[in-house]
C-alpha cells in the first residue's frame, strides 16, 4: 500500500502495452493517422452541416453532435496513448486523469442518447411524414438537444462526484487511459455505494436508450411494410442499417470492456484494446456510414468537390 497522504495533484501510473522491440513507431504512426482521419472525417461532416443550407433541417441538427461527441471522445483518448507509446513516460497528474475520464464518459454516454434521439427524429419524419414538420419544430429539436447533453453531463457528474468520499492510497492506473473503474481502483475505503451508482447510471442509460430505439425502429419496420413505396422502403432499411450496426458494435465493445473490470481473469492486454475500440470505432465509422448511406449529405459533399474541382 502506497502513501495514505496522495496528494490530489500526485502524479499517477499508467500501465502500458507490451510493445515488441522496434514496434512503437509503426504502431505510433498508424494511430496518428487513425486520428487525423477521424479528425478530418468529423470536421467535414460538421461544416457540410453548418455551411450548407439544404442540410439546415431537424435530422441534421441532430446529428451534429454525433460528429462533435465523436471528435471529444477520440481526442481525450489516442493522443496520450501514442505520446505514452513514444515517450514511454506513461505519467500523469490526478486532475488530468480525472479529466480526462470525465470526458471519455460523457463521450460514451454521449452516443448512446444521441442515436436515440436521432432514431425519435426517424420515426416521426418516415411514420408520421405529414406531421413531421409540425412535430420537430426548432423547439422541440432545441428541447432534444438539450436534453441529450443535459441528461449525459447530470449521470456522469453525480458518478464522478463520489470520486471524493474515498482516501487514495494508490497511484497506478491499470489501464492505458483513464476511466472511472480504473480511477476506483486507486481508493482504500469501500466502493460498493461508486459501484452501485455507476451500475444505475449505466442501467438507466441503456434503458432509456434501449428502449426509445426499440419502439422507433419497430414502428419504423411496420411502416415499411406496410408501405407500397419501394422508396419510403429504402430510405427506412438504410437508415435502420445504419443506426443500428453502429449501436450495436458500440453496445459489444463497452459491454465487454464494463463486465472486464469485475472479472480477474481477462488479459488486462486485451482490455485495453477493447477499452480503445469504444473510442475509435464510433469515430471511424459515424461520419462514412452518415456520408455513404445519407443521400442528402453525399450529394452535398459530391457538389463541394465538383465544385472545387471546376474551379482549379
Amino acid at each position: 500500500m502506497e502513501n495514505e497522504s496522495f496528494g490530489f495533484s500526485s502524479e499517477l501510473t499508467l500501465d502500458p502495452f507490451v510493445i515488441p522491440p522496434g514496434g512503437k513507431y509503426p504502431i505510433f504512426f498508424l494511430g496518428i493517422t487513425v486520428y487525423f482521419f477521424c479528425i478530418f472525417c468529423n470536421l467535414t461532416l460538421l461544416t457540410l452541416i453548418i455551411l450548407k443550407r439544404n442540410l439546415h433541417k431537424p435530422m441534421y441538427f441532430i446529428l451534429f453532435s454525433l460528429p462533435l461527441n465523436d471528435l471529444i471522445g477520440i481526442t481525450a483518448m489516442l493522443p496520450k496513448v501514442l505520446s505514452d507509446i513514444v515517450t514511454e513516460t506513461n505519467t500523469v497528474y490526478y486532475p488530468l486523469c480525472v479529466l480526462q475520464a470525465f470526458l471519455l464518459h460523457m463521450y460514451g454516454g454521449g452516443i448512446l442518447f444521441i442515436l436515440a434521439a436521432m432514431s425519435v427524429d426517424r420515426y416521426a419524419a418516415i411514420c408520421m411524414p405529414l406531421r413531421y414538420s409540425s412535430i420537430m419544430t426548432p423547439r422541440v429539436v432545441i428541447l432534444i438537444i438539450c436534453l441529450v447533453w443535459g441528461l449525459d453531463f447530470v449521470l456522469i457528474v453525480s458518478l464522478f462526484s463520489l470520486q471524493t468520499r474515498n482516501p487514495r492510497c494508490k497511484s497506478v492506473i491499470m489501464n492505458v487511459f483513464c476511466d472511472n473503474p480504473s480511477l476506483l481502483k486507486l481508493t482504500c475505503g469501500s466502493t460498493a455505494v461508486n459501484n452501485i451508482i455507476g451500475l444505475f447510471n449505466t442501467a438507466v442509460m441503456q434503458a432509456i436508450c434501449v428502449s426509445v430505439q426499440a419502439f422507433s425502429y419497430v414502428k419504423i419496420l411496420i411502416t415499411c411494410v406496410f408501405s407500397r413505396r419501394s422508396e419510403a422502403k429504402m430510405k427506412a432499411v438504410n437508415t435502420c442499417v445504419a443506426h443500428m450496426v453502429i449501436f450495436i458494435i458500440f453496445e459489444i465493445v463497452a459491454t465487454f470492456t464494463i463486465l472486464s473490470h469485475r472479472f480477474k481473469n481477462v488479459s488486462a492486454d486485451l482490455q485495453k484494446i477493447m477499452g480503445m475500440l469504444i473510442f475509435l470505432i464510433p469515430p471511424l465509422m459515424n461520419p462514412l456510414v452518415y456520408g455513404l448511406y445519407t443521400s442528402e449529405i453525399r450529394d452535398t459533399l459530391l457538389r463541394v468537390l465538383k465544385g472545387r474541382r471546376v474551379s482549379i
